[in-house]
Formats: structure tokens, C-alpha cells, sequence
């Protein structure tokens, strides 16, 4: 058997899939679920918009010259 790692969710006991998958005709599958523990999911509820204006922020300080070293990065992780 071939395996295949997707995402989905189950909602009123159907499973649907995050994205479609890209294989051609197949009628039998077996499918295991993995349900995560409390201890599993991300801790981290920072919003998706506000991740993605820290990084916009970030690719424009780097392309104006204001970016540092990754060895100063490296070193104030070291040091905390």
C-alpha cells in the first residue's frame, strides 16, 4: 500500500478533506484517523492576518538594508 499524509476534519461524523487529492481513479481506500490529545495543538492563537503583517514587515526591513546578522539573532537566543 501506498501512503498519503492529508489534513481534514470531521464534522457530524462525515471527514472532509482540506484540500482535494491529485490521484486518479482508486475505488477502495483505507483510511486511519489520528485525533489529536490536548497536548497536541498549538499554543500559539496569534491571528493569521497579524503573522502575516510581522512578516511583511520583516521582507521590507530586509529589502531597505535594516536587517541584522543572523549571528545577532543567534546570540540573543543564547543568551536568554
Amino acid at each position: 500500500m501506498k501512503a498519503l499524509e492529508v489534513t481534514g476534519k470531521i464534522h457530524e461524523g462525515q471527514l472532509t478533506l482540506d484540500y482535494p487529492l491529485e490521484i486518479d481513479n482508486i475505488n477502495a481506500v483505507k483510511v486511519i484517523i489520528l485525533l489529536p490529545e490536548a497536548d497536541d495543538y498549538d499554543l500559539d492563537d496569534t491571528p493569521i492576518e497579524e503573522i502575516k503583517e510581522s512578516l511583511t514587515r520583516a521582507f521590507e526591513e530586509v529589502k531597505s538594508g535594516k536587517a541584522r546578522p543572523i549571528s545577532e539573532l543567534w546570540e540573543r537566543i543564547e543568551s536568554e
